[in-house]
């Protein structure tokens, strides 16, 4: 137990905000800002995906089922690599660890986050297109304003505990030097020297803290979300008036 106060005294600064600010930004603190640029962006990428798979042509839809199979069908450490070689290629110079693993996570999750958008949209009972139509509204109207704030709602556990996902990920960027918790306890390992195992049981802990309490979070959206369709599905229905 010394050890690991002793550890997390002298060496605390490195593990949140990595050589900041003297120098560049790293550990937790670089994890978390990687994962939520990686949240949003792949989010904004997904919801055209989700839905071309749901309701575009059958051409489109085909050409969504593959991509989707083919990025979940591969390691993200293996995908990181070609980001990280192929890209410099295709622009014509090198891009930082940072941008390489951003890239990456967007690409990988937009494929998650698009299955798990399109099906809640799949699972909304198909008269919300139809009341959306009778309104006059046009099928990106009655998507925006109809069907996407339902389905988004519904899928919100989904996305939080995507989240968690994406933090966990993060830890893959230590292959190509990303300054991220990760990266930065393997420094405080070649440091010390004499205490790798209480350096990655803090690594192990700090992980656990964040994910575990987004987790929580998670369940109990969960929770206020089934409790509120519970809810609507108990009102009774206003009776009609008896004819004489």
């Amino acid at each position: 137990m010394s050890d690991l106060l002793w550890i997390l005294k002298d060496y605390w600064s490195l593990l949140l905000v990595g050589a900041y600010p003297r120098g560049p930004l790293g550990g937790m603190s670089m994890t978390l800002l990687l994962s939520v640029l990686s949240l949003v962006l792949a989010f904004a990428c997904s919801v055209p995906l989700a839905l071309l798979h749901a309701h575009g042509s059958r051409r489109w839809r085909r050409a969504v089922a593959v991509w989707v199979a083919v990025i979940r069908g591969v390691p993200l450490v293996m995908l990181i690599f070609w980001v990280y070689f192929l890209v410099p290629l295709l622009i014509g110079h090198n891009i930082s660890g940072f941008a390489t693993m951003l890239c990456t996570l967007v690409i990988y999750e937009s494929a998650y986050l698009s299955e798990i958008i399109r099906g809640g949209i799949e699972a909304l009972p198909s008269g919300q297109q139809e009341a959306g139509r009778a309104l006059g509204m046009n099928y990106l109207q009655c998507q925006r304003w109809l069907v996407l704030p339902q389905a988004l709602y519904n899928t919100l556990p989904s996305l939080l505990n995507q989240f968690v996902s994406i933090i966990k990920e993060t830890s893959l960027g230590y292959v190509i030097n990303l300054q991220e918790f990760t990266f930065a306890a393997n420094q405080v390992n070649g440091q010390v020297l004499t205490r790798p195992f209480q350096i990655f049981f803090i690594l192990a802990i700090g992980y656990f803290v964040v994910c575990h309490s987004l987790g929580l979070l998670a369940k109990r959206v969960e929770r206020r979300i089934q409790l509120k369709h519970a809810g609507q599905s108990s009102v009774p229905s206003k009776p009609e008036p008896v004819q004489p």
